[in-house]
């Protein structure tokens, strides 16, 4: 992969050529596609091409909502299909997304948030929504807004074994916005530190992962958390940051069918400066902003895929 797409995710295109008028339209200007294509490319104006494959690469779900009801009882809780998780037990692999329409945007802030070195392959449908999300977070690379250039905030330590129980309590934290990362062993610079088969933690309740995860909130307690969102429960967000400066950016996984309002965020520490973006809106205006007795709040009017809150002293 070129650098290019370790910092922004890249369309992955296996029509031909004569799908350039299409690309051109959307806004595609850069593609990437199966070495097979490549001499069909060569003399095609406007669009640069390189070679690439998804053979070796992790392919992802594609990030959305399902709205459904819970097994065990009448409740409405959406279930979030989210990545994030992947992207942190698999930091240095390779991804790629299948998926057509709008969801493609999201694909593409998600992936951007973490960090991944991702492909997105889509349809016809879904090349305008995602060169409009690759155009937005170009800009923010340029602007210095990625957050790209910070290492990530984590209040969790979690000793992650492998295996598929481990994977599904990360993805509940990721889902729950408890900021965490994967480690090998305790970790003492970290609030909490958390493996499945300790007292706290037993094998049996990892059969139902929302159990674990709800330990370990109640473990770490609300007080502690680096991050609160209120608001919307298909809202995640990802923080990076150090030496008085934090980047929040902030996930809507229904952002493909409709925005969210009134998101209010909540950080440790005094942040009276800050900037934000978001890919909907020419300009944003954080409301109600607070910066004092060790904690910063604010509401984000609205959502509709993905902004970022540059917070700084």
């Amino acid at each position: 992969m070129l650098l290019l797409l370790a910092a922004l995710p890249g369309l992955f295109w296996d029509g031909g050529a004569s799908t350039a008028p299409t690309l051109r339209d959307a806004g595609i200007s850069h593609i990437v596609v199966p070495a097979a294509q490549s001499a069909s490319w060569k003399d095609v104006s406007g669009i640069t091409v390189e070679t690439g494959d998804l053979e070796r690469a992790v392919k992802l779900l594609a990030p959305t909502v399902n709205y459904r009801m819970n097994q065990a009882s009448a409740s409405r809780e959406p279930w979030l299909v989210a990545n994030g998780w992947t992207f942190l037990r698999q930091p240095r692999a390779r991804f790629y997304y299948d998926v057509p329409g709008d969801p493609a945007a999201l694909a593409a802030a998600e992936a951007f948030c973490y960090g991944a070195n991702a492909l997105i392959k889509t349809d016809a449908a879904g090349l305008k929504p995602l060169a409009r999300m690759l155009d937005f977070l170009r800009g923010l690379s340029a602007r210095g807004l990625s957050g790209d250039d910070l290492p990530p905030v984590a209040d969790i330590g979690f000793i992650d074994d492998g295996s598929p129980a481990a994977g599904e309590v990360m993805n509940l934290m990721v889902r729950d916005n408890l900021l965490f990362r994967p480690v090998r062993a305790p970790d003492r610079t970290l609030k909490l530190n958390v493996r499945l088969g300790d007292k706290e933690y037993p094998l049996e309740d990892a059969k139902n992962p929302k159990l674990i995860a709800q330990a370990v909130r109640t473990n770490l307690t609300d007080e502690k958390r680096t991050l609160r969102i209120y608001g919307s429960p298909v809202v995640v967000a990802r923080v990076t940051g150090s030496a008085g400066r934090l980047c929040v950016q902030l996930l809507n996984y229904a952002g493909a069918a409709r925005k969210v309002n009134g998101i209010r965020v909540r950080v440790l520490g005094d942040y009276p400066k800050h900037q934000a973006a978001a890919d909907d809106a020419a300009g944003v205006e954080l409301l109600d902003y607070t910066a004092e007795s060790g904690a910063t709040e604010f509401t984000l009017p609205e959502l509709k895929t993905y902004a970022v809150i540059d917070l700084s002293r």
